[in-house]
This record gives structure tokens, C-alpha cells and sequence, in this order.
């Protein structure tokens, strides 16, 4: 639920520089369906049904469409605020794939929040020795915030790239999102 603050912050800020969100349907990302079918696998993935049942197929699925949504990212680094959603995502992806197909969560981190980690498969488990733990869920959010859960640099990297996104695509005429010119039919272009 970390992006949902992302997304909010990024409309507001859309709104305060002028732009205006029926805008953000001008933006153009290439291979978006990838991306789509990518963050709908991780959705059903993490449904209690499918989580308790795919076991050790879960790994490989999740670093797998985590990879299709870079690969869409990174084919869209003109979009504004693209590069640091792929620095966040690279990120959370070597963390990922440097311990087992799992993002290490910090047992201090869970403790503060009082929460622990699902039941079945998660992409979060608690690791005594994770690797590259500088890039892990090391964090927490204030248990009064609503959603409060843990996250790692990565995903404020890609917090702050999707608002940019947002807020950018608000305003229009950002590189990235300008429209294709298209000729006129029946005439060729010079």
C-alpha cells in the first residue's frame, strides 16, 4: 500500500502544477500490457487461495513477472520519473534474487509494526543473515499511518518515480508522452 501514498502525492502535485488528470491518458508506455499481466500475476500470486497452494512455484513466478515490469520500465526511461522507478525496482529485484526469490524483511522492522510475515507465499520473509541488506525491507512506516507496513529504499525510489510520473503526465508534453504524428490518409509524409 505504499504506492497508494505515491499515487496520491503524485495527483495532488499534478494538480498544483496546473496539470489536469484526464492528461495522464495522453501518456504513452510502450509494451504496457507486459507490464499489466506482470503486476496481475503478482495479484493473484498473493491471493490466500494461490498462496497457500503454489509453493515452490512461487519463487520463480514472482522474480519473473517482477522481471516483466522492469523490462516495460526500462523500455520507458524518456517517461519522467521512469529512471528512478527502474533504479528502485533494479534494486528490489537484486535484493530479491541475492536471497532465494524472497525480499528479506527486518524482524525489528515487523516488530515495531506487530506484524509478521503471511502464511504461504510471500514475496517477504524474515532471513538471519539476508544478503545485500541495505536494499532490503529495513523500514517501517509509523503504525498510525494507514496501510503501515515495511519497505526498503527501492520501493521509495519507485514511490517517488510514480509520482513524478503522475504528476509529470498531469501536465502533458513531457518527452515520452508526446504524441506520434500520424499522416493524414491518403498522403504520404516527406
Amino acid at each position: 500500500m505504499f504506492m497508494l501514498y505515491a499515487i496520491l502525492i503524485g495527483l495532488l502535485a499534478g494538480r498544483l502544477l496546473g496539470g489536469h488528470p484526464a492528461n495522464l491518458g495522453t501518456l504513452r508506455i510502450h509494451w504496457a500490457p507486459l507490464a499489466l499481466i506482470g503486476l496481475l500475476t503478482q495479484v493473484v500470486l498473493f491471493l490466500g487461495p494461490v498462496s497457500e497452494r503454489v509453493g515452490s512455484l512461487g519463487v520463480p513466478i514472482y522474480v519473473g513477472s517482477t522481471a516483466m515490469v522492469l523490462a516495460v520500465v526500462l523500455r520507458n526511461l524518456r517517461v519522467p520519473g521512469l529512471v528512478l522507478v527502474a533504479a528502485g525496482a533494479l534494486s528490489n529485484l537484486l535484493a530479491i534474487v541475492a536471497n532465494g526469490g524472497y525480499m528479506p524483511a527486518s524482524a525489528a522492522a515487523l516488530a515495531f509494526l506487530g506484524k509478521t510475515v503471511n502464511p504461504g507465499y510471500s514475496n517477504s520473509a524474515v532471513i538471519g543473515s539476508p544478503a545485500l541488506v541495505p536494499l532490503t525491507d529495513i523500514f517501517a512506516l509509523p503504525p498510525f499511518v494507514p496501510f503501515a507496513n515495511v519497505f526498503s529504499i527501492g520501493d521509495v525510489l519507485i514511490s517517488i518515480g510514480v509520482a513524478v510520473v503522475i504528476a509529470s503526465g498531469m501536465r502533458g508534453g513531457a518527452p515520452g508522452n508526446l504524441p506520434t504524428k500520424y499522416p493524414h490518409p491518403g498522403t504520404t509524409e516527406s
